[in-house]
C-alpha cells in the first residue's frame, strides 16, 4: 500500500509559480507511475500531468503543457509539480496519484488558489 502526502499549495498571483510536492510511503515508490490530477468547485477531476516509474516519460493535459513540469526523485520517494505562469483558471485542489497493474491510490490533496 501506497500513502500520498501533498504539499506547497497556496495563494499566488496569476504569472506567478509555485511547486507541488507528494511524498510516497513505502519501498515499492519507485515501480509506480505518478501523476496530478485537480479539481476545480463543481468541475470533475481533470488530468494535469504523469511520470512513468523511470522518469523517462511525461505527458501532460492539453491546459498545462509548456508551464507546469512533472519530475520525480525515486531515491526521496517524492514527486514534484514545478507550475509556472499561473492563471486564474489553475485555481483547484491538486491530487497526487501513484498507478500501478490497473489500482490506484490518492493523496489528500492541497489547495491552490490563483489571484487576478
Amino acid at each position: 500500500q501506497v500513502q500520498l502526502v501533498e504539499s506547497g499549495g497556496g495563494v499566488v498571483q496569476a504569472g506567478g509559480s509555485l511547486r507541488l510536492s507528494c511524498a510516497a510511503s513505502g519501498r515499492t515508490f519507485s515501480s509506480y507511475s505518478m501523476g496530478w490530477f485537480r479539481q476545480a468547485p463543481g468541475k470533475e477531476r481533470e488530468f494535469v500531468a504523469r511520470i512513468s516509474w523511470s522518469g523517462t516519460s511525461t505527458w501532460y493535459g492539453d491546459s498545462v503543457k509548456g508551464r507546469f513540469t512533472i519530475s520525480r526523485d525515486n531515491a526521496k520517494n517524492t514527486v514534484y509539480l514545478e507550475m509556472n505562469s499561473l492563471k486564474p483558471e489553475d485555481t483547484a485542489v491538486y491530487y497526487c496519484n501513484a498507478a500501478r497493474d490497473g489500482g490506484a491510490y490518492w493523496g489528500q490533496g492541497t489547495q491552490v488558489t490563483v489571484s487576478s
